[in-house]
């Protein structure tokens, strides 16, 4: 009885070993959590036979620390949740090693090459649905400029200019400002406004499209007019400015926004000078943002936001399946997923350019070591004393 005994608990020190073994090797692997073997006793009816691994349970809820790495698609989860992938047979795996890549064809992977699960891009406001995640690395399209923001402060310390505009003769106009505009094609042109004071209330407007003289010099495209407050009254804020490109492109319209725009002493200003246009771009790459967003990089320096990650949270994440040391799957246990963006419910959040680092205490593994080298020990010396017994009573016989 005695060999039995101390055998199970050599075979069981082994396995605990072996456990041991493998969270010291995996202390530096990213994502990895450490397990525990849990002993319990064998019965024979009511007589104790010996011990054995009854189970070997993970720390998944014991996060690691984030390691920096300053990669643009690296993220660590500072919280609850895992990220969410999906094998080519349609299985979901669920893991916290947020190292992300794309494949060939565009779409975001893991480590293990698997697709990446997330929300298509926004429209209107409202999340894409969930799936694989393609990000376009082709060439974006131009859009032309239709909207042009100009704000800034016409100084009520100018003096009417004598005689017609002359765009040569600076002293027809009081100031003078390019906006940038896009055709249909991307290609940029210059839409120059010459500030004219016509009298303390009103500032002539007029348009120069890529340095052509404006229609008249005599009349405005466009009036400001000013109250005795010096602002802007909303019946002129507004102008739409027609252009036709020479270079085959569609002809254009812009809707010019004065709104802002003051008449006070001081300075001549201008604060505010945005359209929203742009040229063609070339695909550059792709980074995480805070809030889980995907934003690609093009040459045009025009991010686009092509995917948002899903997170899957848990109502019993211990009771998850293991597919690998850093990935499990789901189960009755543990329940369905719950799938959020990073922030948004029991989601954590993302902290990108870093990772989770392996929740393995080297200490407390080494202290496990000796206690296991111990109990084998004594297993050991259990078993050379029955040995001994045996000698001795059969010599006595």
């Amino acid at each position: 009885m005695s060999f039995d005994i101390a055998l199970s608990g050599i075979q069981a020190i082994n396995e605990q070993l072996e456990t041991v073994s493998n969270n010291i090797a995996n202390a530096a692997t990213y994502g990895f959590k450490s397990s525990r073997a849990n002993f319990s006793s064998v019965y024979a009816g009511s007589k104790a036979n010996g011990v054995e691994i009854g189970s070997i349970t993970q720390s998944i809820t014991q996060n690691g620390s984030a390691v920096t790495t300053g990669r643009g698609l690296d993220a660590a989860i500072d919280g609850r949740g895992f990220f969410v992938s999906r094998d080519l047979q349609g299985g979901l795996s669920y893991t916290r090693v947020g190292i992300f890549d794309t494949d060939t064809e565009g779409y975001l992977i893991d480590s293990n090459k698997k697709r990446v699960q997330g929300y298509g891009p926004a429209n209107g406001g409202a999340l894409g649905p969930m799936g694989d995640i393609k990000i376009p690395t082709g060439q974006v399209p131009a859009v032309a400029t239709s909207t042009l923001d100009f704000a800034g402060n016409m100084s009520a310390d100018w003096k009417v200019p004598t005689g017609a505009l002359n765009i040569a003769n600076s002293d027809t106009y009081n100031m003078v400002r390019q906006s940038k505009v896009f055709d249909s094609l991307g290609t940029q042109h210059s839409l120059t406004q010459y500030f004219v004071k016509k009298d303390n209330n009103t500032v002539n407007v007029f348009y120069s499209f890529d340095g052509a003289a404006p229609t008249s010099t005599t009349v405005p495209d466009h009036s400001l007019v000013f109250g005795a407050d010096g602002k802007l009254a909303a019946t002129s804020a507004n102008k739409a400015f027609a252009f036709t490109p020479t270079n085959g492109a569609n002809a254009g319209s812009v809707a010019i926004d004065y709104t802002g725009t003051t008449r006070f002493a001081g300075e001549a200003t201008n604060t505010n000078n945005l359209n929203n246009g742009y040229a063609s771009g070339a695909y550059k790459g792709v980074e995480l943002a805070a809030d889980g967003s995907l934003v690609a990089q093009y040459s045009n320096n025009q991010p686009q936001v092509v995917g948002t990650l899903a997170i899957a949270t848990f109502a019993n994440e211990g009771a998850l399946n293991p597919m690998s040391d850093t990935s499990w799957s789901a189960n009755a246990d543990s329940g369905d997923a719950l799938y959020n963006t990073p922030g948004v419910g029991l989601s954590g959040k993302l902290s990108t350019g870093a990772l989770e680092g392996s929740n393995v205490d080297i200490t407390s593994e080494l202290v496990g070591l000796m206690t296991s080298q111990r109990n084998y020990q004594a297993n050991s010396k259990v078993l050379s004393t029955e040995s001994q017994m045996m000698q001795a009573l059969m010599q006595a016989m």
